[in-house]
């Protein structure tokens, strides 16, 4: 599943100082303050700042930029002017210029909490978490009782992996607004990712967060709780990808029965060769032998030069003692994939099943080349060169396979020394 990626939540607006004529967005004007008396002295000298704010007004983000450029070209010292062209920028999602103008009017007026909060947002959406949390707390020590300021410190303490911190500031914003889905959603996440899988999940319902729900579930799978994790899947099955996974989990729990209409449903929703493999494997374990060559067939027409979909049709093909078919598709990998060892490997242990031990040898001496030396290797290698009476090679073959089996393999260990015995008769009738 996705990971989780911090979106800002619908219905949280940026802020402006109160007094400010930005309020015009709200289409509320407020009395007093310094931001008021400094608008009227500007719109009264026909300061482009009053251009920037109808702008602003009529949502042309654009000209409002415009108009507030050249507000803090002529006046390079208004802390208002950088605030509401930092606000243009933010509504247009020019994130960087917005943070860049943020910046210019806290160093005019350190400490204005509506530069604070709004950096502090503008840097999580630039993937500064770290940072932003500095300026999100001294707008939390402002107002603590101000529902974002507080839940926006919650965002960038997740983002940044302080999960416990996170969590306190999150239960803090749901004290401000206990309604407020986003905070319960973060909650979630937080609680998540410190293990407390259960609290994470009732928060994430009542959040109806479905994609931190699909990510808790992948929690649950590597907590090894399967069943939590497709309690929550079962919810999702318009997801193609989901329908898949729970198909993978009921194959996994060796239900092959109920993983075939989650697959067959991945299948027609989404046709992928890892989806149409895991459904011909699920018809395979289900005794269903016909249908999971027909889908691996139907997966090759659609991947021809999937080299890993062929080999997984050869093995099947080799699992129901279809060895020529088999040997057929391993050596087409073989093609599409020169170097491969598995391939190759297929291919000759096919051979020798279908007693064609020249071509055997010389595949042998192709994953020779490729570095292949495993004790198995040898083994066969000596099976091959043993039935077409090269005894002097064969009888090497074999004492290598016991130098490196090391009492791994004690059935082949005993033919290889039994073949071994037979070979030294033969050898010394010659």
């Amino acid at each position: 599943m996705p990971p989780l990626r911090w979106r800002k939540p619908p219905g949280l607006r940026l802020a402006a100082p109160k007094g400010a004529a930005i309020f015009v967005l709200d289409n509320t004007f407020y009395n007093g303050g310094e931001m008021l008396r400094l608008f009227i002295l500007l719109a009264l000298q026909a300061d482009p700042s009053a251009d920037g704010i109808k702008a602003l007004d009529a949502k042309d983000y654009p000209a409002a930029i415009a108009a507030f450029e050249r507000a803090v070209t002529a006046d390079p010292n208004s802390y208002a002017a950088h605030f509401h062209l930092g606000l243009s920028h933010s509504l247009a999602g020019n994130h960087a210029k917005a943070a860049e103008s943020y910046r210019k009017t806290l160093a005019l007026k350190p400490g204005l909490y509506e530069a604070e909060l709004n950096l502090g947002v503008e840097l999580i959406d630039l993937k500064q978490a770290g940072e932003a949390a500095t300026f999100l707390r001294s707008a939390v020590e402002k107002k603590p009782k101000e529902f974002r300021p507080v839940y926006y410190l919650a965002e960038s303490l997740l983002a940044s992996t302080q999960f416990a911190q996170a969590e306190q500031q999150f239960r803090a914003a749901l004290e401000v607004d206990a309604k407020a889905t986003p905070a319960h959603a973060g909650l979630g996440r937080s609680l998540a990712r410190q293990g407390k899988l259960k609290e994470a999940e009732a928060s994430l319902r009542h959040a109806g967060d479905g994609d931190g729900l699909l990510e808790l579930a992948s929690l649950y799978e590597k907590a090894k709780d399967t069943n939590s994790a497709i309690a929550i899947y079962q919810n999702f099955q318009e997801n193609p990808a989901v329908r898949e996974r729970l198909g993978e989990l009921y194959l996994e729990a060796g239900t092959p029965a109920e993983a075939i209409p989650h697959l067959e449903a991945a299948v027609r929703l989404s046709p992928t060769g890892a989806n149409r493999y895991a459904l011909a494997t699920a018809y395979l374990r289900d005794k269903q032998n016909e249908k999971a060559l027909a889908m691996m067939e139907q997966a090759l027409e659609a991947e021809a030069t999937n080299v890993e979909l062929r080999i997984a049709y050869a093995g099947l093909l080799r699992d129901q003692r279809k060895f020529q078919a088999s040997a057929e598709q391993f050596w087409k990998a073989t093609q599409l994939k020169a170097d491969s060892r598995e391939a190759w490997s297929g291919l000759a242990t096919m051979l020798l099943s279908l007693e064609n031990y020249t071509q055997a040898l010389a595949v042998f001496d192709r994953l020779e080349q490729l570095g292949e030396t495993t004790p198995g290797v040898f083994y066969l290698r000596a099976l091959a060169l043993d039935h077409t009476k090269q005894y002097k090679p064969a009888k090497a073959a074999y004492q290598k396979f016991l130098s490196m089996s090391d009492n791994k393999h004690p059935d082949e260990e005993f033919k290889a020394r039994q073949r071994i015995k037979v070979i030294d008769k033969e050898l010394s009738k010659r």
